[in-house]
C-alpha cells in the first residue's frame, strides 16, 4: 500500500485536481494506493473566517459564496472532462454541507459564542468535500473506491482543535477493515475521532500528519507528500535563489527542520513513520518527474554536513532572572511546569552558567498567557524582589542550522555565527541541541531573512556577493562601472560577484535587487523616472533584505558625504574617494568610525589620498604594528605634480596649467587645484590617521595663486589672466635651479602641524624626481628613518582612482 497526500494547492482548481487524481491512479496501477486529501486552496481560510465572523455577528456572505464558487468550479471542470462524473449528485452533496454550515453559523450568531466542537465541525468540511469529489471522479472512471472515515478509524486524544493519533489503537481498527485489493482508498485529512466518537482536528495544516498516521496504520511501503515545491531545500527557495534541493534526509534531520520552521514538512509528520521505518517522499504535483526528497532512516556517506537552514518567526523570548534563581533547587522545574500547565509550548531554552537567569522562547500568540502564568506562579518572589520583573522580548525569529553531519564536522558554529556577524545581525540567544545536529540563534525578526541568506551563502555557497549602490557616475564612476563589467568573468572564477543594484546621479537613479544590466546603463539612467533619494535606497535594502550592501560615493559633494554616518548605521559598508567626510569637523570624523565599529561595517577611503596608491591601508598597517609617524612629506596632487614637472622642463605656469587642463588632469576650473585646498584635505586626512586632532582651517596653505587672483572671473577669463603670473614663477624657478633645486608643491606634517606650500627640494630629497602626474608620499617613522617609507605612483586619472575604489569594494568581503 502506498499513501499519497495532496495539499490544498494541488487541489485548487479542476486542472490541479485532475493532476492529483492522475497521480493516485498512476500509483495504484503499480501498487494499491490510498489518497489523503486536504481542502482545496483557500477553502479552510474561508471556513475559519465564517465561524469567527459569525461569532462577532459580522457579515459572512462573501466567504460563503467564494467558498461555494471554488467547489462549483472544480466539479464543473471534472464533469467537462468526463460526462460520467455525477455532477448533480456531487453538487447536491456540496449544497447539503453548506446548508449545514449555514445552520451552525445561525446558532453561533444566536449564542454569541463559538465552541471548539462547533468550530472543528465547520473547519474540516473542505477535506470532507475533497474526498467526495475525488470519489465521484474515480467512480466515473470505473474504479471501485473504499473510503476510510477518519472519525471512526483514527483514535485521537487531545482537544477538539488539536489532537494526536493513537497509532496502535487506530491500527487495530483499520486492520479490521476488509478493503478489496483492487479498490482505490481515500481518506480526508485533518480529522480524527476522540474516544467518545466526536470529530476532532489534528491541528492546522494537519493533513500531512493524517497521511503519516494512515501510512503507519496500514504499514505502507511509502508515504508520499505531494506539494507545490520539488522537495526539501537547504532553505526556503523563495528567500534564497540558489537554495539546493536535498535528495535525502534522515528522520531526525527532517524533524529538526520542521520543528524550526521548514514550511514543506508539518512538524508532526515524521513521528509516526519512524518506528515502522516507512520512508516519506516529498514530491511536486506540478513537476512529478522531479526526483523529490526522501526522508528515511538511512544516513548516506558523503552527504552535506549541514542539511538545512530554517527560520521560525513570530517568537517571543522570556527571561526569568534575579538573585532568587541562584542555588534554588527546583526553579527551572517550576518555570517549565508552569508553562506546561498553562498549555504553552516552549520552543527553545537557554540558561546562564551563573544560574542567575533562564531564558526560553514561546510562540508570540501565547506570550500573554505565558506571562500571566509566570507572574501568578512567582508572585511571592516578584513581590519580595527575589526575581526581577519578567522580561519579554518580542518580534524575534529562531534561525537554525540542522544536519546529522554536524556532530563530526568542525567549525560549523563558527561559520554560522561569523555569517550573522558579517551581515550585521545581533544575536539575542544561542542554543544547541544535545544531539549536536542543530544549532539555533535567536535574532530580531526583521533580520531573519538576511540571517538565512547570509548563513546559506556561508555554509552552502563559496560565492561571495557584493550588492553595490553607486552614487556619482561621472568620470570616475563611469570608469568604475566599465572596470566591473570588464572583470566580471575574472571575478566569477574566484567565486566573486559584484551586483550593481543602484546607479544614481544628482537627479535620477536606477534600482534592481538582482543587479542592473550594465550594457546600456547611461541610456537607462537618462530614461529613469525614480528621483535620487537616499531614503528610497534605505527602504530598498530593507525590503529586499540585502545582506552585504556597499554604498559607493564617486561624487565630491558635501551633501552626499553627510549621509555616511547614517549609511553605516543602516547596514551599508561605505567606499568613497570623496574627501569631504574625512575633512569635516572632528566630531563627524569620529562618528563615522564609531558607527562603522558599532555596526561591524567597513568605511574604506584609500582613494582619498593618492588615488590608486594604497596609502591609507599601508599607513594603518604601520600604526597597527606599533610604528609612529615622526614626520611626513609628500606630493599629493597629480595635477600639481604634472604642472610643477612642466615648469622644470621650461613651460610657463600658464602653459603648464593649460596643458594639464587639456589632458584632464585638473578639475574643469583649474583654480580648484591651484588653490591647494585639495592637497590640504588630503594632508589633513593623513594627519588625522596618525592621531592628530586637527580641523581643516588649522592646515597652513600657500596657494599657487596670489590672494584674490581672478576672483569672480569665469574660467575663460581666468585662463586669459594666468600668463600675468608667468614672470614671477620664471624668476622663482631660476633661483631654485641656480641652487640645484626644483619646485614642488608639497604637503608636510611635522611636530603636530600641517603645511601645504611650494617647496624647493634638492636631489637628495625623495620628491626631487616626482613629476608627470605622479604622487609620492614619504613617511619618516621610528621604523623607517633616515630613509623614509616611500609610496610613489600615478595619483591622477579616472582609471587609477576607479581601480582603487574597486580594490576597496572587494575588501568589504574580508572578515
Amino acid at each position: 500500500m502506498r499513501v499519497l497526500k495532496f495539499g490544498g494547492t494541488s487541489l485548487a482548481n479542476p486542472e490541479r485536481f485532475l493532476q492529483a487524481a492522475g497521480l493516485i491512479e498512476q500509483s495504484h496501477r503499480l501498487e494499491q494506493s490510498a489518497g489523503v486529501l486536504s481542502a482545496p486552496a483557500k477553502i479552510t481560510n474561508h471556513l475559519v473566517a465564517l465561524s469567527e465572523k459569525a461569532c462577532l455577528n459580522q457579515n459572512t456572505d462573501s466567504h460563503f459564496s467564494e467558498a461555494l464558487e471554488i467547489f462549483y468550479n472544480i466539479i464543473n471542470g471534472l464533469h467537462a472532462k468526463n460526462a460520467k462524473f455525477d455532477l448533480a449528485g456531487t453538487k447536491a452533496l456540496i449544497d447539503a454541507e453548506f446548508n449545514q454550515i449555514a445552520g451552525l453559523l445561525a446558532d453561533i450568531r444566536a449564542q454569541g459564542k463559538l465552541e471548539d466542537r462547533v468550530k472543528a465541525s465547520i473547519d474540516c468540511r473542505g477535506e470532507k468535500l475533497s474526498i467526495a469529489m475525488m470519489k465521484a471522479w474515480f467512480e466515473a472512471c470505473g474504479y471501485e473506491v473504499s473510503l476510510i472515515n477518519p472519525v471512526e478509524m483514527l483514535l485521537a486524544r487531545g482537544s477538539y482543535l488539536e489532537s494526536s493519533v493513537d497509532i496502535a489503537k487506530s491500527s487495530e481498527r483499520i486492520s479490521a477493515l476488509s478493503i478489496p485489493r483492487e479498490n482505490i482508498v481515500l481518506m480526508a485529512g485533518f480529522t480524527a475521532g476522540n474516544e467518545q466518537g466526536e470529530l476532532v482536528l489534528l491541528g492546522r495544516n494537519g493533513s500531512d500528519y493524517s497521511a503519516a498516521c494512515l501510512a503507519a496504520c496500514l504499514n505502507a511501503s511509502v508515504c508520499e507528500i505531494w506539494t507545490d515545491v520539488d522537495g526539501v531545500f537547504t532553505c526556503d527557495p523563495r528567500l534564497v535563489a540558489d537554495a539546493r534541493l536535498l535528495p535525502s534526509l534522515s528522520y531526525r534531520e527532517a524533524m529538526e527542520l520542521s520543528y524550526f520552521g521548514a514550511k514543506v514538512i508539518h512538524p508532526r509528520t515524521i513521528g509516526p513513520l519512524v518506528q515502522p521505518g516507512i520512508p516519506c517522499l516529498i514530491k511536486n504535483t506540478a513537476n512529478p518527474a522531479a526526483p523529490g526528497s526522501v526522508i528515511d532512516g538511512q544516513v548516506q556517506e558523503g552527504e552535506l554536513e549541514v542539511k538545512g537552514i530554517t527560520n521560525l518567526d513570530n517568537v517571543c523570548m522570556f527571561n526569568v532572572s534575579g538573585p532568587g534563581m541562584q542555588g534554588m533547587v527546583g526553579m527551572a522545574a517550576r518555570v517549565f511546569s508552569t508553562m506546561s500547565n498553562a498549555g504553552v509550548s516552549v520552543i527553545l531554552i537557554t540558561q546562564s552558567s551563573s544560574e542567575y537567569s533562564i531564558s526560553f522562547c514561546v510562540p508570540t500568540k501565547l506570550a500573554d498567557k505565558a506571562r500571566k502564568a509566570l507572574e501568578s506562579e512567582f508572585a511571592k518572589e516578584l513581590a519580595e524582589e527575589l526575581l526581577e520583573p519578567i522580561e519579554v522580548i518580542a518580534d524575534l525569529s529562531i534561525i537554525s542550522v540542522v544536519g546529522d553531519g554536524m556532530r563530526q564536522a568542525k567549525g560549523i558554529a563558527a561559520r554560522f555565527f561569523s555569517a550573522l556577524a558579517q551581515a550585521n545581525i545581533s544575536i539575542v540567544a544561542i542554543a544547541q541541541g544535545s544531539s549536536e545536529r542543530s544549532i539555533s540563534a535567536v535574532v530580531a525578526q526583521n533580520k531573519a531573512i538576511e540571517a538565512v541568506r547570509a548563513t546559506h551563502q556561508r555554509l552552502f555557497n563559496n560565492k561571495k556577493v557584493v550588492d553595490m549602490f553607486l552614487v556619482g557616475v561621472g568620470g570616475v564612476g563611469a570608469e568604475l562601472i566599465e572596470q566591473i563589467k570588464h572583470q566580471k568573468n575574472y571575478l566569477a572564477k574566484k567565486d566573486i560577484e559584484i551586483r550593481v543594484c543602484a546607479l544614481a546621479n544628482s537627479n535620477k537613479m536606477l534600482l534592481n535587487e538582482n543587479g542592473l544590466e550594465l550594457e546600456n546603463w547611461k541610456e537607462d539612467l537618462e530614461n529613469a523616472t525614480q528621483p535620487s533619494d537616499f531614503d528610497v535606497l534605505l527602504s530598498f535594502i530593507k525590503l529586499h533584505h540585502v545582506v552585504n550592501p556597499v554604498f559607493v560615493d564617486c561624487t565630491s559633494a558635501e551633501s552626499v558625504s553627510g549621509l555616511y554616518a547614517r549609511a553605516l548605521n543602516e547596514g551599508f559598508h561605505v567606499v568613497t574617494p570623496n574627501k569631504k567626510a574625512n575633512t569635516r569637523e572632528m566630531q563627524y570624523y569620529n562618528e563615522l568610525r564609531e558607527n562603522a565599529l558599532k555596526n561591524q561595517r567597513k568605511f574604506l577611503y584609500d582613494t582619498n589620498v593618492g588615488a590608486g596608491l594604497p596609502v591609507i591601508e599601508n599607513l594603518q598597517n604601520l600604526l597597527a604594528a606599533g610604528d609612529d609617524v615622526l614626520r611626513f612629506s609628500g606630493i599629493l596632487s597629480g595635477s600639481l605634480s604634472f604642472i610643477f614637472g612642466k615648469l622644470e622642463e621650461g613651460f610657463s605656469i600658464s602653459e603648464a596649467t593649460a596643458l594639464a587642463r587639456e589632458k584632464g588632469f585638473t578639475e574643469p576650473d583649474p583654480r580648484e587645484d591651484l588653490s591647494g585646498q585639495d592637497v590640504a584635505r588630503k594632508l589633513l586626512i593623513l594627519a588625522r590617521e596618525t592621531g592628530l586632532s586637527l580641523e581643516l582651517e588649522e592646515v597652513e596653505v600657500e596657494s599657487v595663486l596670489p590672494a584674490g587672483f581672478a576672483e569672480g572671473k569665469s574660467i575663460a577669463e581666468f585662463m586669459t589672466l594666468l600668463p600675468s603670473l608667468d614672470e614671477a614663477f620664471r624668476l622663482r624657478i631660476e633661483k631654485a635651479k641656480s641652487q640645484g633645486k626644483v619646485l614642488r608643491y608639497v604637503g608636510q606634517i611635522e611636530e603636530g602641524k600641517c603645511k601645504v606650500s611650494i617647496v624647493e627640494v634638492d636631489e637628495d630629497d625623495p620628491l626631487y624626481k616626482v613629476k608627470n602626474g605622479e604622487n609620492a608620499l614619504a613617511f619618516y617613522t621610528r621604523y623607517y628613518q633616515p630613509i623614509p617609507l616611500l609610496l610613489r605612483g600615478y595619483g591622477a586619472g579616472n582609471a587609477v582612482t576607479a581601480a582603487g575604489i574597486f580594490a576597496d569594494i572587494l575588501r568589504t568581503l574580508e572578515n
